[in-house]
């Protein structure tokens, strides 16, 4: 069983919710991503996806891709990155899930890449430009090397292509709320309560809901709509940026615990 998998085996048992906060390494820099991690850790994340900024990010929105630019004019790369995981992952709890593009991968060579995060303590993977049809070629090395690919469902999605996904799918599946980029919303759409239900019917593999959760009532909205994860990604980035490293690293941490608080404690 991979990280992700006894991470979400034990908050089933405990009847809990997995949250899933979003930072994108590099911004502002690369030690206060290594910080972030630690606070994020001990504030109540369950799993956090760290995302590695790429220049062409399609999936992403205004908040993610500014902050991707921020860490690429730094001159953030792959490399770094995996090196600060290597030297962060082995004082955090929460698995990691990394947030890339397919093009980066694909450029280094699939098996070699794997290798090269699996190294540095990666337990998971989302690559957001990579269609079910053209999964394959990843997911059978991934999950040799005991390393998750967690496919999207699309509100878009027709049923048997959901069917699909939720069979191929590792870790959890990853429902995207809203058609669109990512990015904070003034309310979750309904329909994502169908979709829920929707998915339930073909697999009993846990499900997050990402790409528009803003607040702790958005996040708790989904819990209650039957969801086993709520992940937050631009709210949380735009807390990082905002004033200085320590007045970001302190606004995540009290925003985390607001989050996990919110997600845990009944209605």
């Amino acid at each position: 069983m991979t990280a992700i998998s006894r991470c979400f085996e034990t908050l089933r048992r405990n009847h809990e919710c997995a949250l899933i906060p979003f930072i994108t390494a590099g911004d502002p820099d690369l030690e206060t991503t290594a910080q972030a991690l630690k606070v994020l850790d001990r504030s109540g994340a369950d799993i956090i996806e760290l995302g590695v900024p790429y220049s062409d990010p399609l999936a992403d929105g205004p908040v993610i891709q500014a902050a991707a630019t921020r860490a690429l004019q730094k001159g953030t790369t792959l490399d770094q990155v995996l090196e600060m995981l290597q030297a962060t992952t082995p004082s955090l709890q929460a698995p990691i899930i990394l947030f890339t593009y397919y093009n980066p991968i694909l450029h280094r060579g699939i098996d070699k890449f794997l290798g090269q995060i699996k190294a540095a303590g990666v337990a998971g993977l989302v690559v957001p430009d990579l269609p079910l049809e053209e999964a394959a070629g990843l997911l059978k090395p991934a999950s040799e090397v005991d390393l998750d690919l967690t496919l999207l469902v699309a509100p878009t999605s027709s049923a048997e292509r959901i069917e699909a996904i939720a069979k191929a799918s590792q870790g959890f599946i990853y429902l995207v709320s809203v058609t669109g980029v990512t990015g904070m919303r003034s309310q979750m759409e309904s329909r994502v309560s169908d979709l829920l239900t929707q998915i339930r019917s073909f697999t009993d593999k846990p499900i997050g809901v990402g790409f528009g959760i803003s607040d702790p009532e958005q996040a708790r909205q989904v819990r209650e709509w039957g969801a086993d994860a709520a992940i937050v990604g631009s709210a949380v980035v735009k807390r990082l940026a905002e004033g200085t490293p320590e007045q970001g690293l302190s606004a995540i941490a009290q925003f985390c615990q607001t989050l996990k608080q919110t997600i845990t404690t009944p209605s």
